[in-house]
């Protein structure tokens, strides 16, 4: 496996354990949020990995301000820390985090703490499903709060793409829209004000990445994808989506596929916000 992924088999070693052989003690956060249904406690409640701390993305991994700054804008690092800390993470541990769809609100958690600089945080491949199937137990209920963490935070380890620098980045590199198509290409716009994309982006639903049974699928045909996206090793990528949760999703994708991508964490929910900001609807030939 990829340093970014955890098998269910792995994690439930690690647990036994401790500690991951490869890395430090573990963590494990679930972090279950859908568009429809924010609030994934009572999920979390119904059944989940035991010892897992539950994580609410809207509050947690979000801040929440003006609509010209996104429907989920990075947290300060102060307020992330403070959480963090609350999870008992220290310096040093290993942070696993899932979902039960496909990692797709998870994979939030997995690329803000490592843009915070937490080293070692991996996706539970396959999410909730995986450990299920493998037959592993589940526990109910709310968790009993850990001792507080001390990890320190700050951010940068990754790189981003701040809302002054897209125009410029899509006209020059390679610009991945991984919303749905028909959300890309205008036909339809559920949520924020303007529909549409931004121009020179290319779509590449994340959806795309991983098979039906929620797993990634692996670097070879991730690197095939983005290939005939226009990826190349020579050409830098950027990724959004539409406030920049599943954006996450994708730069987990590209990282695994080898590349090093810059997060647009505004996504969609940013520039539809600004009226200044051209968008362009339809397909676009790249």
């Amino acid at each position: 496996m990829s340093d970014a992924l955890v098998t269910a088999t792995e994690l439930r070693d690690a647990l036994a354990a401790g500690r991951f052989s490869d890395g430090g003690p573990v963590r494990v956060l679930d972090v279950r949020w859908r568009l429809d249904r924010p609030d994934g406690r009572p999920e979390y409640r119904a059944g989940h990995i035991p010892g897992a701390q539950y994580v609410d993305l809207d509050h947690e991994l979000a801040a929440h301000g003006e609509p010209t700054d996104g429907r989920h804008p990075l947290p300060p690092v102060e307020a992330l820390q403070e959480a963090a800390r609350r999870w008992g993470i220290d310096d040093g541990d290993t942070v696993v985090v899932y979902d039960d769809l496909k990692n797709l609100s998870s994979a939030r958690a997995w690329w803000l703490l490592r843009y915070a600089g937490v080293a070692d945080v991996r996706l539970l491949d396959g999410s909730l499903r995986a450990w299920t199937d493998a037959g592993f137990d589940v526990e109910t209920g709310d968790v009993t709060p850990p001792a507080p963490g001390s990890v320190t935070l700050a951010y940068g380890a990754l790189p981003v793409l701040p809302l002054d620098e897209v125009a410029a980045f899509a006209d020059g590199a390679l610009l991945l829209d991984a919303r749905a198509g028909e959300r890309y290409r205008g036909e339809v716009e559920p949520i924020d004000p303007r529909a549409g994309h931004v121009p020179g982006a290319v779509s590449a639903p994340t959806t795309e990445n991983v098979g039906a049974d929620g797993r990634f699928l692996d670097p070879e045909a991730l690197r095939e994808r983005f290939a005939a996206l226009g990826a190349t090793p020579e050409v830098e990528v950027g990724v959004y989506c539409g406030s920049g949760v599943t954006a996450a999703h994708q730069a987990v994708a590209l990282t695994l596929a080898g590349f090093t991508p810059r997060v647009f964490p505004g996504s969609w929910s940013q520039w539809s916000n600004h009226p200044e900001l051209p968008v362009a609807t339809g397909a676009e030939a790249r």
